[in-house]
């Protein structure tokens, strides 16, 4: 009785497929091998209905959340440069506003004002490998664990086969996941930028499976400010200067439109060399810089002077 509990609440792994990794250490990895075990795994419970695919999609529907971000990113003759915004927003709720109920309990203010602060620094831009970048649209859980996913495989890959996987694999390997999980209710809309031993790449990938190759792309609910500003200035001879301070311009120019943008505009860099961080401003700031204030006197126009 002893040893049949024992065996319901340990699982053996099945070390077979081990025996060349074990012989390379010995007769301690042997040890090591042979006394590794885990407790069995819960059973994952479905809900109990017929058409399980139908289901999925009206609970996709019913908890399916408003969202609004602005992302970035094209190719020039120096490489890629990708921007984003930082503001997190659920719907019309976004927690900068929670500063006009001074009349609550001080602690919850202080609570409040912990969210708010966290709203508007969220990191948009997400680091895959010291060459490669990802931006974040979407459903904040699901592109982070993704992203995070996808430079775990884009690390083990490198180690397989000694040489870094590409832009045009590693966004491949990241839609064929997605489109595993289509119609499950993921939220991902990301590019994929980096450089490799052709160059410069981009891709842009969605929580559907679909991929598209370009040289510039926005992604989010403030896209199509920043594609006005984007198409209207983009060059590929640019410098590196002038490209970045386009990002901004454009990161800006959707968050003075989009509520749902906001926060810092932060602007990144893909060379031969890898990323570099070049800047992140806080939007209200680069207001005043596109637009200084004038004063009322130079404001005024002429007086017009009878003959």
């Amino acid at each position: 009785m002893e040893q049949s509990l024992d065996a319901c609440e340990i699982m053996k792994f099945d070390t077979s497929g081990l025996e060349s990794t074990a012989s390379v250490f010995g007769t301690a990895g042997r040890e090591l091998v042979d006394g590794f075990s885990a407790a069995a795994a819960p059973a994952f419970e479905l809900p109990t209905t017929k058409d399980f695919d139908s289901f999925q999609k009206e609970a996709v529907q019913m908890v399916k959340p408003a969202k609004g971000t602005t992302t970035l990113a094209f190719i020039f003759k120096e490489g890629v440069i990708v921007a984003a915004d930082s503001r997190a927003s659920m719907g019309g709720y976004i927690c900068m506003f929670i500063h006009l109920f001074v009349w609550i309990k001080f602690w919850f203010i202080v609570l409040l004002n912990v969210c708010g602060e966290a709203s508007q620094s969220v990191k948009k831009i997400i680091e895959i490998n010291p060459y490669m970048l990802g931006t974040m649209a979407g459903g904040a859980a699901d592109c982070q664990f993704w992203h995070r996913n996808l430079g775990i495989k884009c690390r083990l890959h490198e180690l397989a086969n000694k040489r870094r996987i590409s832009v045009t694999g590693a966004s491949k390997l990241l839609a064929n996941i997605l489109f595993s999980y289509r119609g499950m209710g993921l939220s991902v809309g990301t590019m994929i930028a980096g450089w490799d031993e052709t160059g410069p790449g981009l891709y842009y990938v969605d929580s559907e499976g679909g991929r598209l190759k370009g040289t510039r792309f926005s992604v989010g609910s403030g896209s199509p400010y920043a594609y006005g500003v984007l198409d209207s200035g983009y060059r590929f001879d640019m410098s590196i200067e002038e490209a970045a301070e386009l990002g901004r311009r454009a990161i800006y120019h959707a968050t003075f439109r989009d509520g749902a943008s906001g926060g810092v505009a932060s602007v990144y860099y893909v060379g031969a060399n890898g990323w570099t961080k070049l800047s992140g401003d806080d939007v209200s700031e680069l207001h005043y810089k596109y637009y200084p204030v004038v004063s009322a006197e130079a404001s005024e126009p002429d007086q017009m002077v009878e003959a």
